[in-house]
């Protein structure tokens, strides 16, 4: 620890020292969502979460929207109230994990090879973690942050957070009174360039969503008849033609900018109009980024039929759209073009496209954060292609941002660990983490 550091630490245990346990610790509580509240639900971790914080003083409130669906929330009262406010939030729920799969058991927060392993170990019980550890330690030194911080730990992200974010915005926005700026998952995440520079990518845009059930209704019938009206066959074809379809570059504010940072850094042109080239300077993050660059349709999944010799009189499917910010309408007009009239569409879920500048004194705070503790770092803005809570922390007006910080290693296929078999997350990762976001705190 540096005597920088140790001179803005306390009396007590260390965010540095706790943080590893805390994840551990979190990553044992199965959350796995389903969608539809077949799972544990996130009431244990919201329960482990709450107890964590009233330990060093805090007051945190349990909010369950459904049986075991529970979000934590708790505030921190700030060296001048009068400031707007900061929010931090994270979710404790996962996306369902086999353990026939995993190395180590996707609950078992084992460590190994110089990482934390299991799901939610970057998605996202990694920065539930340090925001634990970090605002357990400035508890304990009283060492108050120069503006009111809500904390707020939360279900059901993986689902869209109907029971989780959007719930609390919709019947508790006095929670979050005053806040007008957030950070959240998926951002500040490092990507090395050279031995002299790091690129750390900050989150301040999210591809919109339309996740959607497609029908087609056909005439039914014995399976050995000829049948020019097959749900199944008209369904797939639709399908089928959807899924190849090449949807065209788009190239959004935010995703020019980062590829000029990035062209910058690498001291080559990077094309957009020539994804093949781009992607490959790109490396484990090239998928990430990709996405970013134009609308997509994926098919997910198939229904139809009950027996070998019937023919359904309807056939379903259910596709993951997603849309960059300014192009919901063509996104759409482009969707009901390749399916064609027999496909009936309807949303599923359906969520807001993101984007904000990069630009502020909370971008200034990130930007001295990340390089007191990284001289080669440099923090560019990029475009998430899924999303997160803050669509509905948006709704509030509050300016949301995707910072989590961790420096990780170069040979680590980051974007691969997200719903991915195997996620794990560095130790010294977490440790970087927690100094950073101390640091931010201070500067936020």
């Amino acid at each position: 620890m540096s005597e920088t550091r140790a001179a803005r630490t306390g009396s007590g245990e260390s965010a540095e020292n706790e943080v590893v346990d805390l994840c551990r610790d979190l990553i044992r509580i199965d959350t796995s969502n389903y969608g539809d509240h077949s799972g544990p639900g996130e009431r244990l971790a919201a329960e482990y979460v709450a107890e964590k914080l009233a330990e060093v003083g805090l007051e945190p409130q349990i909010f369950e929207s459904h049986k075991g669906r529970a979000s934590t929330v708790a505030r921190i009262e700030g060296e001048d109230s009068s400031k707007p406010a900061l929010l931090i939030h994270g979710h404790t729920d996962v996306v369902p994990a086999n353990a026939h799969d995993w190395t180590h058991h996707p609950f078992s927060g084992e460590i190994a090879d110089g990482c934390v392993w299991g799901r939610g170990a970057v998605d996202m019980k990694d920065m539930d973690a340090m925001t634990l550890a970090v605002v357990r330690e400035r508890m304990r030194s009283g060492r108050k942050p120069p503006r009111d911080i809500v904390l707020a730990f939360l279900a059901d992200e993986e689902a869209g957070g109907t029971y989780g974010a959007r719930y609390l915005v919709d019947k508790h926005p006095d929670l979050f009174e005053g806040v007008t700026e957030a950070i959240g998952e998926v951002g500040g995440f490092s990507f090395t360039v050279n031995e002299n520079l790091r690129l750390y990518l900050v989150e301040t845009a999210q591809k919109g969503m339309h996740w959607m059930r497609l029908t087609v209704d056909g005439t039914a019938g014995h399976g050995s008849m000829t049948n020019d009206d097959n749900a199944i066959t008209e369904l797939c074809e639709a399908v089928g033609r959807l899924g190849r379809h090449n949807w065209p570059v788009r190239v959004t504010k935010t995703v020019r900018s980062f590829l000029d940072e990035l062209s910058d850094a690498l001291g080559t042109p990077l094309d957009p109009e020539d994804m093949d080239a781009t992607l490959a300077k790109l490396g484990g993050i090239a998928k990430m980024v990709g996405a970013t660059l134009r609308n997509s349709a994926a098919p997910t999944m198939l229904g139809a039929g009950y027996k070998v010799n019937v023919i359904p009189g309807q056939a379903t499917a259910h596709v993951d759209g997603r849309f960059l910010p300014g192009y919901e309408q063509e996104f759409l007009a482009d969707l009901d073009r390749i399916l064609g009239p027999r496909v009936k569409r309807e949303d599923v879920h359906g969520d807001k496209a993101l984007e904000t500048d990069f630009d502020g004194s909370l971008v200034d705070a990130m930007q001295v954060a990340l390089k007191a503790e990284d001289p080669i770092a440099r923090a560019v803005p990029y475009m998430l292609s899924g999303g997160t809570d803050a669509k509905s922390f948006d709704d509030l007006g509050i300016r949301c941002f995707g910072f989590a910080p961790l420096k990780l290693p170069p040979e680590l296929d980051f974007a691969g660990m997200f719903h991915g078999v195997d996620e794990r997350v560095p130790v010294d990762g977490l440790k970087f983490g927690v100094r950073v976001l101390d640091r931010f705190i201070d500067n936020s």
